[in-house]
């Protein structure tokens, strides 16, 4: 089994590297195998509704100067997602907002192809406005048919400057369940 991780982040090893790292730890411990793809750098473009993806139905996006096919592939092959993003004006970032637009794109024109994978969302937040980040990558989840697994509380950490989620008890604490339930719902799936 393996899960996949995409960092939305502008900040390479920022906060939410930290938090979704914390998840694959205990993924890692299950003897699930796992990748993290940090989007930070990488210039990706939003959908330009060409609908090439509907028509050509290769499992491709048609924009293909950027890194998303390769995403689209690594979440195709991945029995498990994880999307995690900063929160940026009560929502996620532009990067991770392209990466859903155009792999929920392709995923439907493909036969739902992340269909009846396991999920998950990890936020990092200064403040306020992580739920409706969290909302965002659960109702990309929710319309691939992904299936989303809990934790003990919303999947948010607190933190502004590098490593202030580490003092984020509850964060933490959060996303080790988190890892520990996606591990558990893989596991079942896939008995």
């Amino acid at each position: 089994m393996k899960v996949v991780a995409f960092n939305g982040s502008a900040r390479k090893d920022g906060n939410t590297a930290i938090l979704v790292k914390r998840v694959l730890e205990e993924l890692e411990k299950e003897g699930i195998e796992t990748e993290l793809v940090q989007l930070s750098g990488e210039r990706i473009r939003g959908c330009t509704a060409c609908m090439g993806c509907i028509a050509n139905k290769d499992r491709q996006c048609t924009i293909d100067d950027d890194i998303v096919n390769d995403c689209i592939a690594k979440m195709a092959e991945a029995d498990g997602i994880i999307l995690a993003s900063p929160t940026y004006f009560a929502d996620v970032s532009a990067e991770m907002k392209a990466l859903i637009d155009r792999a929920g794109f392709v995923a439907r024109a493909n036969d739902e192809m992340f269909r009846r994978k396991v999920g998950a969302a990890v936020v990092a937040v200064r403040r306020a406005g992580s739920i409706h980040a969290f909302d965002s990558i659960n109702h990309f989840f929710f319309i691939s048919q992904i299936i989303v697994p809990g934790s003990s509380y919303w999947n948010v950490g607190l933190g502004l400057a590098k490593g202030d989620v580490l003092g984020d008890e509850e964060g933490l604490e959060t996303m080790r369940v988190l890892g520990q339930n996606v591990a558990w719902l893989l596991k079942k799936i896939n008995e």
